[in-house]
């Protein structure tokens, strides 16, 4: 692993958080939130937009990039490695029916984090001994934002962190309420997009769940 992936992983295992965004959101509602959750003290950020243009992607993924970065952070784009690569961000996350990972692995480079999302036990480790750089677990519980989601529960969560080495990363419905039961199962972050961007004030938001995060750690 070279040293720029390294420090990149270092930043997401100690993270606690990790900011997805909304692509309900319009780009500058988008920023706004990532804004507010940098000063609050988030340090991943991933950029999830299925329906943008390469383009209007890129802008924003740059735009993000230079955000995170002047805030210690790493931004992470959802599912497009050229987009990760051209934008200067930290990695990109595939899920199950993207780009596989070897194959989003030759576009980043060894520099760049790959993360791949799991509903099951053993798609989170194929991924580990595959290369990944941490893994996606989830649905968590029911999600808005992605109806579409296999769900897995804190329970398969459980069975994965005893299977793998990786950072475990929550997501699918994840609130402050339920957080707790969701650190039970020991991941190394949770995942939110609705608790943190759906919020009047995501600062605020932000600095409750890491508060949440931080006390289930010690």
């Amino acid at each position: 692993m070279s040293e720029a992936r390294a420090r990149r992983l270092t930043i997401l295992r100690a993270a606690g958080l990790y900011l997805v965004t909304d692509d309900r959101q319009t780009p500058e509602a988008r920023r706004r939130v990532v804004a507010e959750a940098l000063a609050a003290g988030v340090r991943v950020v991933q950029l999830r937009d299925k329906t943008a243009m390469g383009g209007a992607l890129l802008a924003e993924a740059e735009d993000l990039a230079a955000l995170c970065h002047a805030h210690g952070a790493v931004l992470i784009v959802n599912d497009r490695a050229d987009v990760a690569v051209a934008a200067g961000a930290d990695g990109v996350h595939v899920g199950q029916g993207d780009l596989p990972l070897a194959a989003a692995r030759r576009v980043v480079g060894d520099d760049l984090l790959v993360g791949v999302s799991a509903s099951f036990v053993e798609e989170a480790v194929a991924a580990e001994r595959d290369g990944a750089d941490y893994v996606g677990f989830g649905a968590m519980f029911a999600t808005p934002t992605k109806e579409d989601a296999e769900y897995a529960g804190p329970a398969l969560l459980a069975e994965a962190r005893e299977r793998t080495r990786l950072p475990l990363v929550a997501i699918g419905g994840i609130t402050a309420e339920n957080a707790p039961a969701v650190l039970a199962a020991r991941p190394d972050l949770l995942a939110v997009v609705s608790a943190v961007s759906g919020a009047s004030e995501p600062g605020a938001a932000a600095r409750e769940l890491l508060a949440l995060i931080r006390a289930a750690q010690v």
